[in-house]
This record gives C-alpha cells, structure tokens and sequence, in this order.
C-alpha cells in the first residue's frame, strides 16, 4: 500500500517509518508543528525522511496549538519527571491533538492518491492519552470511511497500537532504525532529559528490548528509581 506515516521525529514514528519502508511503500513523511516546546523533533523527522529517501512535508498549525492550552508541551508549564503512569503526567496531554493531526493526514493522504495513513500510537500511551487508544483508532477510521466516502479509501495502519514501547524498539531494531537519530524529550534541551515521562519510557524500553541504548542523558540512572514502583514488564 502506498502510505504515509506521520513522524514526530521521534523513537516510536521513526521505527513505524523504517518499519513501513520494508513492508509497505512509503510515499512520504508528514510532521506537524504545534507550538510544541520540543520542536526539535522536527529535525530528526527531516533526518530520517532524507535517510528514507522520502519526501517530508511539516504542516504549521501552530495557530491551532495556542488555542490548546493548559498542557506543559505548548503553555510555559514545567514537564514533570517520572513515570508516565502517575497522574503527574496528565498536564502533558494536548487536546485532541491526534484528532486534529489525523484528520489532517487523512486530507493529504487523500489528495494524494495514498491507500494508507500510519501513526505510532503505542500500548504505553494508553495510560493518559485518550486519543492513542484502540477504541479512538476504530472510531476514526470508521468516521473518515464517512468523510471520504466516495472519493478516497484510506486506511488507518497503527501496528503498535497494543503492544509496548519496548516492542517498537525491537522492531526497530528489526528494521535498522537509526536509534540516535531520534527525539524523545519533552524538555527539547540539547540532550535528553532522562528524567521527564517520555525519557524515563525510552530509557525502559531499550532495557526491556535488551537493545543497547544509544541515547546521551543527562540523568541515565533516574529511570530506575522511578519505574522499580510500576514493576516494569512485558505485558
């Protein structure tokens, strides 16, 4: 199928991108600037569209991200460190953001002629995020078999959808994702964290895979401390 993967730039939609190079036709790359405070991702989702040989296209909604306030990704609230279990993490949601970013997706896939939209939505997120969660991927698809009815048929892949990060790293992996050339952090400074939700999840699934880690952190032990609560493991 002829597809296009939105990428974040970060570990789980660079390994989707690899991933759906090897099996499917990739026919781009598709990012979205919101406003976020890690924009940097961006950069790394051009690195791995160039090492893909795809084009990549950013869509600016940032018009959009600064009427989604209230999360600690657009708004000058501090990222919280931890696990992404705790409640602390809630503050990271953008609303309907996926939504948004899907919808958007499914326009460009449509207009050009692609059978396929792929997003990285994982297991992991299923904690806080309401729209990466099975029950959202269903309901979308069947809403834009309505919205394109008669003029598209585009598919929703979200291969990741029920399983753990720790398993993207593996396929991953699989499919030679260049780890290093990704961005998790939410904090966007000049290295990773180590110690936000989304690093101390990075830094688990690379354990949990026994896949050697390529990733500089600022705090690479902090993960430890804060996942021995949740009893990380395979689910």
């Amino acid at each position: 199928m002829k597809t296009l993967v939105v990428c974040s730039g970060g570990l789980d939609s660079v390994s989707l991108a690899y991933k759906i190079a090897s099996e499917q036709e990739l026919i781009g790359l598709l990012s979205f600037d919101y406003g976020q405070r890690h924009k940097k991702e961006l950069e790394f989702a051009a690195r791995a569209a160039a090492a893909l040989g795809v084009p990549h296209q950013i869509i600016d909604i940032t018009t959009i991200g600064k009427s989604l306030t209230g999360s600690a990704l657009t708004d000058d609230l501090d990222v919280p460190d931890g696990h992404y279990a705790e409640d602390t993490m809630k503050i990271t949601v953008v609303p309907n953001r996926n939504a948004i970013m899907l919808a958007i997706a499914f326009g460009v896939a449509a207009a050009r002629k692609a059978d396929a939209v792929a997003v990285a939505v994982h297991g992991g997120d299923h904690f806080i995020y309401p729209d990466c969660r099975p029950g959202f991927i269903d309901a979308f698809q069947t809403m834009q078999n309505h919205a394109l009815d008669g003029y598209a048929d585009v598919k929703l892949l979200s291969p990741f959808v029920m399983v753990p990060k720790s398993a993207i790293v593996t396929e991953g992996a699989k499919h030679g994702t260049p780890f290093a050339d990704t961005w998790s952090c939410y904090k966007g400074g000049q290295r990773h964290c180590g110690r936000c939700g989304t690093c101390v999840e990075r830094r688990e699934a690379f354990h949990l895979a026994g896949v050697v880690d390529p990733t500089e952190y600022e705090d690479p032990d902090f993960w430890r401390s804060v996942t021995s609560d949740f009893k990380a493991e395979e689910v």
